[in-house]
């Protein structure tokens, strides 16, 4: 498993305040994450992608990756102090056995404006694209040798690049690929967050989810830190298991990931391809 988190504010905040500085942060996580359901310690290596310029005006994320565990980045403090952003992905990492370690492995991935992080877990994620069969979309040999690397993570995100670059709505194209690889792999952990710099899309799907919505920021991480808020524990809410996020700026929705026919079912069908998710409001915020 591992530990990641998403942010979009109208005001630039440092990396260091939100990453390293709080109590509880993200930084500490990799060592003490308190929500974690599966493993104890993410110390596989870590990334952060930022975006440097203005996202309203199609501005590309940089990123910074290393295969080491967090703390032992003599590099961080010094960057993380002078970098600051209106909109950031980053994650610790925990490898899934059998997962390459080196740092082409660690989240967040890249492509054009996207961002993404996966935390979970897929067993036999080597045969995955085979016994997805049409659902793995359009899925070439090309696309597969072409990827980040031997990974799960690394496989998700091949998985949903190609279907945005085929065109499907970002929204659709999480919620198929969670549904089509849980059909499949019932017990897979698909917690996933993608960002363009504008929006957040998130799922939780096997382990936690939280958010927090404040005038002008918004923050999606597997767990809170209260000190990154004003009000504390109190600005954060639990995002219910079975649920798919948009976040922006301005609002918070979730809708569940199973369409509402398959509910009670022991996992979604894959048998047709599901339409836009109706999006419900979250625990009472507008967006």
């Amino acid at each position: 498993m591992c530990r990641h988190l998403a942010y979009l504010g109208i005001a630039p905040i440092s990396l260091a305040e939100l990453l390293t500085a709080p109590p509880g942060s993200l930084y500490e996580q990799s060592w003490a994450p308190r929500k974690q359901q599966h493993g104890t310690v993410n110390a596989d290596g870590f990334g952060i992608g930022w975006y440097p310029g203005d996202p309203y005006e199609g501005a590309e994320p940089a990123r910074y990756r290393r295969a080491l565990p967090i703390w032992n980045d003599r590099n961080l403090p010094e960057l993380t102090a002078a970098i600051a952003s209106t909109a950031v992905l980053a994650a610790v990492r925990s490898a899934t056995p059998g997962t390459s370690p080196d740092e082409a492995v660690t989240a967040p991935y890249r492509s054009g404006r996207w961002l993404f992080s996966h935390n979970g877990a897929i067993d036999a994620w080597e045969r995955l694209p085979d016994d997805l069969g049409p659902a793995a979309g359009p899925l070439r040999t090309a696309d597969l040798l072409a990827g980040a690397g031997r990974c799960d993570s690394a496989l998700l995100w091949t998985l949903l690049e190609r279907r945005l670059a085929a065109g499907l709505p970002p929204v659709d194209a999480v919620a198929a690929l969670v549904r089509a690889v849980a059909a499949v792999r019932p017990a897979a952990r698909l917690n996933l967050l993608l960002t363009d710099g504008d929006t957040v899309i998130a799922t939780r799907h096997g382990d936690s989810l939280w958010y927090a919505q404040t005038p002008g920021r918004v923050l999606v991480a597997s767990e809170p830190t209260p000190g990154l808020t004003s009000g504390g524990a109190a600005d954060w809410r639990e995002i219910p298991e079975g649920s798919l996020v948009l976040a922006t700026r301005s609002g918070v929705r979730s809708a569940p990931l199973r369409p509402a026919s398959d509910a009670g079912r022991g996992h979604p069908r894959t048998a047709r391809r599901p339409g836009p998710a109706p999006i419900l409001t979250v625990e009472g915020t507008n967006p």
